[in-house]
């Protein structure tokens, strides 16, 4: 998918919605457990009760790999399910690989080919050669994280490194990459305030941005700050929809919180 694609989607829908499909089987209702596949049961459910209110999924691979092939076979299924009934949206796997060449060459091929990914989150610590591989895929798209909603993030990220905070040096030598212009970059909700010098360094380039809702990230502040021509805002809320219920409702209620988060992005957009 281009952006292009993906900017006419955001327009067409009035949302920039990402939803996070982290499926915990301690939080997902008690009767989908009798299911034959009770993490995908319940992705199917949400997906048919959300797809119209947004614009990308983002499975986070850990909560797939943690029950092990089932796990993968699992999101192998949601994958292929979103790209049969809704090729339309926008598929992030939320994997944040990051190894040498030849490594993140096999970590690309797994996502984007034989999963069909649209995009993969990746760690740049690493650097260049851990990054440029994934960006060698045409309309594939590499999100790198930049600036993160966690704690943590102030361990490093936003420590000072010859007179330069180390979040803006590595966006700043993330641009000289070859094929850059397929990275798109993580940016926490909860650092709303340094978006206004992150959008000095990549003004037009996605940002993916996580933290809205349980986290406590702002809509408001993000979209004031972060928000392009082509608006460049994918907002991703997890918890905060998928278990709005643990009841048999679960789907309904997911619908519901989807539906207020869209609305606002709608009232943004109508404004912008």
């Amino acid at each position: 998918m281009t952006t292009q694609q993906l900017t006419e989607q955001i327009k067409k829908k009035k949302s920039f919605l990402c939803i996070g499909l982290d499926v915990d089987l301690f939080k997902i209702p008690e009767h989908l457990l009798n299911e034959e596949d009770p993490i995908f049961a319940f992705n199917k459910a949400i997906i048919d009760a959300t797809h119209h209110l947004c614009v990308a999924y983002k499975p986070n691979t850990a909560f797939y790999e943690a029950y092990g092939i089932k796990g993968w076979q699992a999101l192998e299924k949601t994958i292929n399910y979103l790209n049969d009934k809704h090729p339309e949206i926008f598929t992030i796997a939320d994997a944040k690989r990051g190894d040498i060449g030849n490594t993140s060459s096999m970590y690309a091929k797994a996502f984007y080919e034989d999963l069909a990914f649209d995009s993969v989150t990746v760690a740049p610590y690493m650097g260049k050669d851990s990054v440029e591989p994934f960006l060698t895929f045409k309309n594939k798209h590499t999100i790198m994280l930049a600036l993160t909603s966690n704690q943590g993030a102030f361990d490093f990220q936003t420590q000072t490194v010859n007179g330069v905070e180390l979040y803006k040096q590595v966006l700043e030598t993330s641009k000289t990459w070859k094929n850059a212009e397929n990275l798109m970059y993580v940016v926490g909700a909860t650092k709303a305030e340094y978006l206004a010098d992150i959008r000095r360094i990549i003004p037009e380039s996605f940002l993916l941005v996580p933290g809205v809702g349980a986290q406590g990230g702002n809509l408001q502040d993000v979209c004031k700050y972060g928000m392009t021509n082509n608006i460049g805002l994918l907002i991703n809320s997890s918890r905060g929809i998928i278990y709005a219920s643990n009841q048999e409702d679960f789907a309904k209620a997911a619908a519901l919180k989807a539906s207020e988060l869209q609305q606002q992005m709608k009232d943004i957009l109508e404004v912008n």
